[in-house]
């Protein structure tokens, strides 16, 4: 009869309860022998969700605002996104609830306020005093379309062009409109018979506020008079219009068009204008007019002090300009300087001295918002250089495919690569300091160092300093330079299995404490490189080539415990030793004329210097197999304690000793299970199918992964599809057509069998049908000998079983402390060591610095293993079942990391279905378990992971990284550690008017625009034409007030503010019956008019 731990069944039974709503079973404690008790520290109240900070290019920018005085860029996105950048470090990402795109953002200057215009035709006011921006107020417009707003400085009336050419007054404190309209057709000549086009630009007169001067689309610009409500001049010009500017005087205003000519027009002088340029046209003799060009965008008109002004504008280049990138021209004087860029420019905006319009300007920089990145250009010194960017808006420089983030790291590890990092910058930035430095930051209360590593298209791997809610590039990483590259795509091996970015990287394996670093690119290639701060010259880069084969024939595969024929271990004295499982890639065909034994990518063999920081210790390669590119790497690992790699596909496995260079494992997988395999498997021909890739979103659905002819790059147009997991549960078939691939490798001292009475060095292997298999390592004494006798590898015949692919494997000590694989500590490999330095190396013998080495016989581990489908934890040497839970029934996992929180650990998943889910080790507690994000597509899949400290990371975007936490205390604490955006800043002074302007006039005119907008003077605006919608900002600010009669009086303020809203709709709703009983009442009136005088016979 079958025993149960009842207490244990009682309390799994509570933990479940807890979490009916999850569907998942309580954790089930195997029959067995009673587990010893651990204390858990860790419950659901350590536990909380939140977003923290998103890095990055904003992706798809549409719109840019600079305030000069706070010294705060804005950029808003296509998606309703909203970015703003002070001093490097202080950075705020806010969204718009509706995600439409963002036209235009308008700062109230030293205000702590931003106005931001949407293509649903709404209006809203943020906030920036808060260190989380929000929404005040809004207005959405219902019958015009907006197109174009402009906020004079120190004003609260806001300026709104539309699309039917229109311009309404929004007061930007309450946010209403004024009943002050300015209607196209009183603006036009009333001569004129068509309309005019929408409002493309508005702006007052620098030494007017009261003349207002309107852009139509057509070519048209009226200058308007506020008081008398009437136009006092038209210009008209046969070119559509794109922008307008002023020069400071007021006396004259340029305007942009879309034949690529520049316009400068006097005031006063309507007839024809006083100037037109045409900057990229070429000028033809006979004094015809100059080719048409593209249209210039945009200008700006700066003017100067001391010499000439800047005419600066974006676009007009000659249409026979094919290819040429785009431009943005600084005209200054008699010269005219051309920058290229590199992505097509969006928007720019030049940055001056003064805030104030009516003076002299003083440009000092152009700050240029291009599609995927900023450019600020100086203008003080000659030849415009740009500034060094410090925001961290490269991680897009070559498309990411992959990440991995590490908290906690040695304290060294940040130093050391940015001394490396350091000698990699480019040279040739301006001299000055970077301009955009408003804001403070925020309290550093995280105190340990954070590293994400990030995989590029390109083949570049890049390492940031993540510490602290800030990131910064430390160091690149390019591992392409190994390799031969081809000049032109003729002269392309045809051994590529991907039809673009060759060098891709696919898998990141990293040990932070040696700095051993290896990857797995996307041409079944992989690097083992070691961090050195001396640079060295290779004369020949090491090189293996492994030949991974799926194959099942009627040869007998090895017993369960009896060692794999494996071969003779090559000496480490031959700098590149053929392996023995393969041929030299000479011979490229086969005998029936088949590609064989190639890799899908040609090795240097020149020498190669290589510079201080990652230096590649060893290449190998997967070959061809008669007519069969390699499959791509499904996993991989590495262990600097005992000199191995192991990596795996849907073939098999292959493990390589990278201190002797050689190849100690090459088996299908198959051939790991040797006689105990459970499953029935048909033979196929060896070349029936081929690489298996992912059909993208349609693959999420349970079953086996439709192959396909050739693996995609994970950049191709698929990109987001090559998630090339098998999603089969608990299959006791195999389909002849799928693959067992080997999805999870981990390394680590333990026991590899139920009768081992100590641990021993072992490798566990994970596999996509949920199988976890064990192999034995017999690792040589350290020192020279480790270098001279062969690492043996033997399958120890333990098999475990979980559904779903295997994710993630971890191990436990007796007090359920996490035990960190062995590893050796990072030291210079690159200096000739002292002889008491090698006699001591001679007597090391790599060693775990887990608690277990030390532990008694009697005393046990445990191992976790995470699954797609379920978590188990097994009580070793036993190998009992102590702990199961069921982690999803309906979806799958993506993610699962074991990780350190509040001094214990947990496991924490990431599902398919936007679940994110803590659980408390040993026993599968479920801790946490929130609804976050689903998975919209396959780049949140591939990117998203886990650390130490309840922090987490996936790209959000193909240009930005979004940071999470789900740790309680963090959660708390990140108010303090956000930066300020709003720093009290005095607003510089007035322009002097000067006596004689003052006696004589001639200064700036202001004007009583309260007198002209208000209520009193222009009545109330019509209800239908904008709905005003209050913000949750005002409400965000009184949750932040202080309580007490403050607080209170705040709480009644807004209650009275909603009071007067329903109010307000009630009188809405009342004025549209009445509207409606008039219309009523006019109709009838009408009826008994047209029938009044008919005879009963006319009806």
């Amino acid at each position: 009869m079958r025993k149960f731990n009842i207490r244990k069944v009682l309390d799994g039974l509570t933990a479940g309860s807890s979490s009916a709503a999850q569907q998942q079973q309580p954790q089930q404690h195997a029959p067995g022998n009673r587990e010893p008790e651990i204390q858990e520290t860790l419950q659901s109240e350590h536990f909380q969700l939140c977003k923290t900070v998103r890095h990055g290019f904003p992706y798809q920018p549409s719109a840019l605002a600079f305030d000069p005085v706070q010294k705060i860029l804005a950029v808003g996105t296509q998606t309703g996104a909203l970015r703003l950048f002070g001093r490097p470090g202080v950075e705020c990402y806010c969204q718009h609830d509706s995600g439409a795109a963002v036209i235009q953002l308008q700062f109230l200057i030293n205000e702590g306020a931003l106005v931001s215009a949407l293509t649903d035709d709404t209006l809203h006011l943020w906030n920036l005093r808060q260190k989380r921006p929000a929404i005040l107020h809004s207005l959405k417009f219902c019958r015009e379309r907006i197109t174009f707003c402009h906020l004079p400085f120190q004003s609260k009336w806001l300026y709104v062009g539309t699309e039917r050419g229109n311009i309404h007054i929004v007061n930007v404190e309450s946010f209403t409109l004024s009943g002050y309209v300015i209607m196209w057709n009183k603006a036009i000549e009333l001569s004129s018979k068509s309309h005019p086009g929408p409002v493309v630009h508005i702006s007052d007169n620098p030494m007017d506020e009261g003349k207002l001067l309107i852009g139509f689309e057509s070519g048209t610009v009226v200058l308007w008079d506020l008081k008398s409500k009437k136009a006092d001049y038209r210009y008209t010009y046969d070119e559509a219009i794109h922008s307008v500017a002023w020069h400071h005087e007021g006396k004259q205003f340029i305007c942009s068009h879309s034949d690529g000519t520049l316009t400068i027009w006097n005031v006063r002088s309507p007839a024809k204008p006083l100037q037109t340029i045409t900057p990229h046209g070429k000028q033809l003799k006979d004094g015809k007019k100059p080719e048409p060009c593209k249209p210039i965008l945009k200008v700006e008109f700066k003017t100067t002090r001391s010499g000439e002004p800047f005419i600066i504008l974006s676009g007009g280049l000659s249409y026979d300009t094919v290819g040429r990138r785009p431009c943005l021209t600084v005209m200054h004087g008699k010269s005219t300087a051309v920058l290229e860029m590199d992505y097509s420019i969006v928007d720019f905006l030049t940055l001056c001295e003064t805030p104030y319009p009516n003076d002299f300007q003083e440009p000092y920089a152009v700050v240029v918002l291009l599609e995927k990145d900023l450019v600020l250009i100086d203008l003080a010194q000659n030849g415009y250089p740009i500034f060094e960017n410090p925001y961290p808006l490269s991680i897009h420089e070559s498309p990411v495919t992959c990440c991995e983030y590490f908290a906690d790291c040695p304290v060294d590890l940040i130093p050391a690569l940015y001394s490396v990092g350091a000698r990699q910058k480019r040279q040739g930035y301006s001299k000055k300091e970077w301009p955009i430095n408003g804001g403070n930051w925020g309290l550093g209360v995280q105190s340990y160092p954070e590293i994400i590593i990030t995989g590029h298209a390109d083949g570049s791997v890049k390492f940031w300093d993540a510490s602290a809610i800030t990131l910064q590039v430390l160091y690149k990483l390019k591992t392409a330079k190994v390799f031969e590259k081809s000049r032109n795509k003729d002269d392309r091996p045809n051994t590529d299995i991907v039809d673009e970015d060759p060098y891709a990287i696919q898998i990141i394996s990293w040990c932070p404490e040696s700095r051993m670093l290896c990857i797995a690119g996307v041409s079944a290639h992989v690097i083992v490189y070691r961090f050195s701060k001396q640079e060295v010259i290779t004369e020949v880069i090491p090189m293996l080539e492994v030949r991974l084969l799926y194959e099942i024939n009627d040869v007998e595969s090895p017993e369960g415990d009896q060692a794999p024929p494996l071969p003779t271990p090559v000496g480490g004295a031959s700098p590149q030793p053929v392996p023995p499982q393969s041929h030299p890639s000479t011979s490229s065909s086969s005998s029936d004329g088949l590609r064989d034994n190639v890799p899908c990518l040609k090795v240097k063999n020149s020498p190669l210097k290589q510079s201080p920081g990652y230096q590649t210790e060893l290449v190998i390669q997967l070959v061809w197999v008669g007519g069969e590119p390699p499959q791509q790497i499904t996993s991989l690992a590495v262990n600097s304690s005992y000199g191995l790699v192991v990596f795996g596909n849907c073939n098999g496995i292959a493990m390589v000793d990278y201190l002797q260079k050689a190849v100690l494992l090459n088996l299908g997988t198959i051939e790991l299970y040797g006689s105990n395999d459970p499953y029935r498997r048909e033979p196929r021909s060896p070349r029936k199918s081929r690489q298996p890739s992912g059909a993208g979103l349609c693959d999420i659905s349970e079953g086996p992964v439709v192959p396909e002819d050739r693996c995609k790059s994970p950049t191709s147009d698929v990109k987001d599809n090559s998630f090339s997991r098998s999603r089969s549960s608990s299959v006791t078939s195999i389909d002849k057509e799928s693959r067992e691939a080997i999805s999870a490798l981990h390394f680590c001292e333990t026991f590899t069998r139920k009768t081992d009475s100590s641990p021993s060095p072992c490798l566990w292997v994970g596999t996509t049908l949920g199988t976890v298999l064990v192999i034995a390592l017999n690792l040589p004494p350290g020192g020279e000998q480790r270098l001279l006798q062969p690492v043996i590898v033997s399958p120890s015949g333990t098999i475990l079983r979980l559904k779903g692919a295997i994710l993630r494997m971890a191990f436990l000590d007796t007090t359920g402390c996490l035990v960190p694989p062995a590893f050796e500590s990072w030291r210079e490999h690159n200096v000739p060591e002292e002889k008491d330095e090698k006699e001591k190396l001679k007597k090391r013998r790599p060693v775990s610095v887990s608690p277990s080495s030390s532990q008694e016989i009697s005393e046990n581990q445990y191992a976790v293993i995470c699954s797609e489908k379920q978590a188990k934890v097994i009580s070793l040497p036993t190998q009992n079942c102590a702990y199961k839970q069921n982690i999803t029934e309906t979806s799958f996992v993506l993610r699962g990391d074991i990780v350190a929180l509040s001094n214990s650990i947990c496991l924490a998943c990431f599902c398919a279905n936007g679940h994110i889910m803590t659980f408390s080790l040993p026993s599968l507690r479920p801790l946490l378990d929130v609804y976050y994000l689903p998975l919209t597509n396959m780049r949140i899949a591939r990117t998203f992971c886990f650390t130490n400290n309840g922090q987490a990371l996936y790209l959000v975007s193909p240009t930005e990284i979004q940071r999470l936490t789900y740790s309680q205390e963090t959660c708390e604490n990140l108010q303090e550690m956000l930066g300020e955006l709003f720093t009290p800043v005095e607003t510089p002074e007035a322009p002097n008017r000067g006596f004689f302007k003052g006696l004589f006039g001639g200064g700036a005119q202001s004007l009583d625009r309260e007198e002209l907008f208000g209520e009193s003077a222009s009545g109330k605006a019509s209800r239908s034409l904008a709905q005003h919608i209050p913000g949750p900002g005002g409400i965000e600010g009184v949750k932040g007030a202080a309580s007490g009669v403050v607080g209170e009086l705040a709480r009644a303020r807004l209650a009275l503010d909603e009071r007067g809203q329903k109010l307000g709709d009630l009188e809405e709703r009342t004025a549209a019956m009445l509207s409606s009983a008039d219309a009523f009442s006019k109709h009838a009136h009408e009826m008994m008019l047209k029938y009044k005088d008919k005879k009963w016979y006319q009806f």
